[in-house]
């Protein structure tokens, strides 16, 4: 092993205490992410098979091939796990990230990370660049913003901006019943990404969202987001579980290839201006 080399793991395994102090260390995987066979996908950051998974210490990369770019680095590399019960995949993600980001405002970013697949497995993969004409890809994406909803926060003024002071909405009015279609109706003129339906707008029942794209500003929305996921800041870092359907002719036992993204809202990184990885060779694990 090269000393350059020892140095960057070393750093790997200490940020791993992100984990939770006390607990077991996993072993590591160097060369590729292996997804463990399990009759059953771990539902939560703390369950304890991640203790037993493989971790495969991923070197994230500058987005500076198209623009918006990103030119200052800012996350190192993303701890990653993986189990599969056959037809699902499951990926666990930790890094450091110094500053919580879960609010949205002006110029206010949120932390983010994503995993991308090729939506059919062959020998000739798409583009990790977000894939390519011809051959899609397909991203689940997980939002620190997102997850706060999840997680309760209130989707109003007063949770958003705690100092705000509002003298009157009309969707507040006392002759409108709360909750009642015609209150309903007089909000959605003052939420107008709402009332157009944007995915991405309002109250939200999972912190994820299932994305395809064909290549670097091809980015769209799937048919259904069937992906689950979920979220956990500690310790200077997040730790982030993403389930999702394994992707078409992806089969237990076989390989395929997978990559990762992450954002830190706090340097402003949104979009295209991420930190990401190229593409890593995913063994599937099966039940023999």
């Amino acid at each position: 092993m090269k000393p350059r080399h020892f140095i960057f793991l070393a750093a790997v395994l200490s940020a791993s205490a992100l984990a939770g102090c006390g607990k077991k260390e996993p072993p590591v995987s160097e060369a590729e992410v292996k997804a463990v066979f399990e009759k059953s996908l771990p539902s939560t950051v703390d369950d304890k098979v991640w203790e037993r998974v493989p971790a495969h210490p991923a070197k994230l990369l500058l987005q500076d091939m198209v623009e918006p770019r990103l030119l200052q680095a800012s996350t190192p590399f993303v701890r990653v796990q993986s189990v599969t019960d056959g037809r699902k995949v499951a990926f666990l993600l930790t890094w450091k990230d110094a500053t919580l980001d879960d609010v949205p405002g002006p110029a206010l970013f949120g932390d983010a990370c994503a995993v991308q697949l090729p939506a059919t497995t062959a020998a000739d993969v798409p583009a990790p660049q977000m894939g390519e004409d011809g051959k899609t890809v397909e991203i689940t994406y997980w939002s620190a913003i997102f997850q706060a909803s999840v997680n309760g926060r209130k989707d109003d003024i007063h949770a958003l901006y705690p100092r705000a002071a509002v003298d009157h909405y009309p969707f507040e009015a006392p002759s409108l019943k709360a909750g009642s279609p015609p209150q309903q109706e007089m909000a959605k003129r003052y939420a107008p990404a709402r009332g157009a339906e944007n995915p991405m707008a309002g109250p939200r029942t999972v912190p994820v969202q299932d994305l395809l794209a064909d290549g670097p500003g091809t980015i769209r929305f799937a048919e259904k987001t069937v992906s689950s996921g979920s979220g956990k800041y500690s310790g200077g870092g997040w730790t982030v579980l993403l389930v999702r359907p394994l992707p078409n002719g992806a089969q237990p036992g076989g390989r395929t290839q997978v990559a990762f993204a992450v954002w830190e809202g706090s340097r402003q990184e949104v979009g295209a201006r991420k930190m990401r990885t190229a593409w890593i060779p995913l063994s599937l694990g099966s039940a023999q």
